[in-house]
């Protein structure tokens, strides 16, 4: 159920947000088991476990932050390049074979576009980002794709959002963000976007505006529809 379901509505006065931006990994696309296979097989490269404290440290961050994250937990100080180079060759390979859509993601994207403009914001590089899209057929839904090595500071800094807001002609205020980490929506935040979160660590505190346990919320695909009608 949609958390603060009534106050959504109430957040925006009666009226649909001008413009949507969607976070893709472990929010469109279940690419976060793709990534967790991937970071898991770095990880026993090096003789370490992989679990939830692990993935904690890495996920949502951009390719660079995460591999940074990496080099330390492994001991390898500087060889966060080298790692990321690594990361990135085995995670485009598991999603490339087997990342899907996640359920109720095609819906709400398709709901969302015919009200208003949308866009994707990934915080990862744009050959992911397109690998991802394309595995999941929702490449053609976005007019606006923005990935993290086509900005000087990716999430959690506000570049992101502001500059999606800005090629979506919208103000940041007046448009709204669908995010699954803390990394993205302290992005969002800062950029002063407000968030809708379906976390993808149920057991983390996610303060955003609302959160969903899945984007086939009910209340939340009634609410989209109500969009195109006001």
């Amino acid at each position: 159920m949609l958390e603060l379901g009534a106050s959504v509505k109430e957040f925006f006065d009666g009226r649909n947000p001008r413009a949507v931006i969607f976070d893709c990994d472990g929010l469109l696309m279940d690419t976060e088991p793709c990534w967790s296979v991937a970071e898991t097989e770095l990880f026993a490269r090096r003789g370490l476990p992989f679990g939830p404290d692990e993935k904690a440290l890495v996920i949502g961050k951009s390719l660079p932050a995460a591999a940074d994250a990496m080099a330390e937990a492994f001991g390898e100080p500087g060889g966060g390049a080298g790692i990321a180079d690594e990361l990135l060759r085995l995670v485009t390979e598991v999603v490339t074979a087997k990342a899907e859509a996640m359920p109720g993601a095609r819906e709400l994207v398709e709901l969302a576009a015919a009200a208003v403009p949308v866009a994707v914001a990934s915080n990862s590089p744009r050959a992911l980002l397109d690998a991802a899209l394309a595995r999941g057929g929702l490449s053609a839904m976005f007019p606006v794709k923005l990935a993290a090595d086509e900005v000087a500071a990716p999430k959690p800094d506000p570049e992101m959002y502001s500059t999606a807001c800005r090629l979506l002609k919208v103000e940041p205020a007046d448009s709204l963000a669908f995010e699954d980490s803390m990394t993205g929506l302290r992005s969002a935040r800062a950029a002063g976007v407000p968030v809708i979160g379906v976390p993808t660590l149920k057991y983390q505190d996610f303060p955003a505006d609302a959160v969903l346990d899945s984007l086939l919320d009910e209340e939340l695909l009634a609410w989209v529809r109500g969009w195109s009608r006001r």
